[in-house]
């Protein structure tokens, strides 16, 4: 029998989209806890379920029949993690369920009414171990563990707030040693041709943007020392024969100084490895690209969510959209390739305002784009100020925040439209060949009349 068994709800062979670009990454944030538990002595078995069936999941729970079980969720992987916690109920009845991630925070009572025990509210490393060693030694109520929700005796119980983990240098290493991690750099190899992983060296975001979720780290921002970031990407080069790194923090050049201590530490090792990152214009300058490009910096995501500066206003993304125009040209001048994102059907985005999406990405022409449609997740500003607008609201336990509607300008198929006269006209500025320039123009003008119509 294990103690902790830990798992996640994604499935590669469910995700038709992610079939489509093969960019699958290891579930960081779970290994980080089950790194944690294995060096504070507990017996844990993580079972990622990426390249799985959830069958597997099923038979794997009852061979370890475990005394906790402990799932990530988010967005994306709800629905299936509710599908095994109604197995664990009813196969395992006397296991507890123990649920964190990002989607539970504003959906507390949610899942407490779904057959979870205990909620961890916030980062996981400490109150997992608190929790799990309380839930192996006692039956009593868990009440002296910080960061907690749960219900006791029907009433709804939330403990004292987690403190952050202000320094992450106490942080154990991701447990990447218990799951495939071949099979990650494989994929990544087979399809994009460089054994490519994920890497974090912050934790929290000090912006403002009203759509994103800062659920589990908060408005804040702690970075791992340069040094021991320097050390893990020589650890997975050498270890496991890494060729590329996704940086997946939310701003990557945040901090100047800090950015020059890990280019230093490059330096110092002669360590050069191709690399992507995310950050903000306004953090970005020549020095910070040099630093970047001489590290190994192939690719820049630059966000900007939209071409109209009203709706970056109203967004709170507090930057100027001709600051990432020009960053984007520089960025490529400088020899990176450079990323951005757009978001369409923003709360009173007009017409007007996605015609100058199309024409500042005419104009900045990023190398890469990925363009999605609006949605509020709960417990952000923009669902917060939605909310006493929306129109449609699926049952919670069969539907995620994606399937929420709410009162916009135009029509759903107007957005749809939307989305391809913006793409139609980036390929057109994008292009090379006469032919294909010609056929993004007849499509970005039959997208524009279509969104006229419906």
């Amino acid at each position: 029998m294990t103690d902790i068994f830990l798992a996640h709800g994604y499935f590669l062979n469910e995700d038709v989209k992610e079939q489509e670009i093969m960019r699958p990454y290891p579930p960081l944030g779970l290994l980080y806890i089950s790194g944690h538990l294995k060096r504070a002595g507990f017996n844990a078995f993580l079972f990622d379920s990426t390249f799985q069936e959830i069958d597997k999941l099923k038979q794997e729970l009852l061979v370890h029949r475990p005394k906790i079980l402990a799932l990530y969720t988010n967005l994306m992987t709800k629905l299936n993690v509710l599908k095994i916690i109604e197995f664990v109920r009813r196969e395992l009845p006397d296991c507890h369920i123990v649920v964190g991630g990002p989607d539970v925070t504003y959906n507390v009572e949610n899942y407490l009414d779904n057959g979870v025990d205990y909620l961890v509210l916030g980062e996981g490393e400490i109150t997992c171990e608190e929790l799990c060693h309380h839930l192996l030694q006692s039956s009593a109520p868990p009440m002296s563990v910080s960061g907690l929700a749960f219900k006791n005796q029907g009433q709804l119980i939330k403990t004292q707030a987690r403190v952050k983990v202000k320094e992450l240098d106490s942080l154990a290493d991701p447990d990447r040693a218990s799951i495939d991690f071949e099979q990650y750099l494989h994929v990544w190899k087979r399809f994009h041709g460089k054994r490519t992983a994920n890497i974090s060296t912050q934790r929290g975001c000090p912006y403002t943007c009203k759509w994103c979720s800062t659920a589990v780290y908060g408005q804040s921002y702690r970075r791992r020392p340069a040094h021991l970031v320097a050390d893990e990407i020589e650890m997975l080069s050498k270890k496991y024969g890494v060729e590329a790194l996704w940086f997946v923090d939310d701003v990557f050049t945040v901090s100047h100084k800090w950015l020059g201590q890990l280019h230093a530490e490059f330096e110092k090792r002669s360590l050069k490895i191709d690399f992507e990152c995310i950050t903000r214009a306004e953090r970005l300058n020549d020095t910070v690209l040099d630093q970047l490009r001489e590290m190994g910096c192939f690719r820049i995501w630059i966000g900007a969510e939209s071409g109209s500066q009203k709706i970056i206003d109203k967004m709170d993304r507090r930057v100027d959209i001709n600051l990432v125009s020009q960053m984007i040209q520089t960025t490529q001048e400088k020899g990176m390739e450079a990323g951005t994102f757009i978001m369409v059907g923003y709360p009173d985005e007009t017409l007007d305002d996605i015609k100058a999406t199309a024409r500042y990405l005419k104009e900045a022409k990023p190398n890469v784009l990925t363009i999605t449609k609006t949605y509020p997740i709960k417990g952000t500003s923009l669902y917060n100020e939605i909310e006493n607008d929306i129109t449609v609201k699926p049952p919670w336990n069969s539907s995620t925040d994606r399937d929420i509607e709410f009162s916009l300008p135009y029509s759903k198929k107007f957005y749809h439209y939307a989305i391809r006269y913006i793409m139609s006209e980036y390929h057109q500025a994008n292009e090379q060949s006469a032919f294909n320039k010609a056929k993004f123009f007849l499509k970005s003008k039959l997208a524009y009349a279509l969104m006229r119509v419906v």
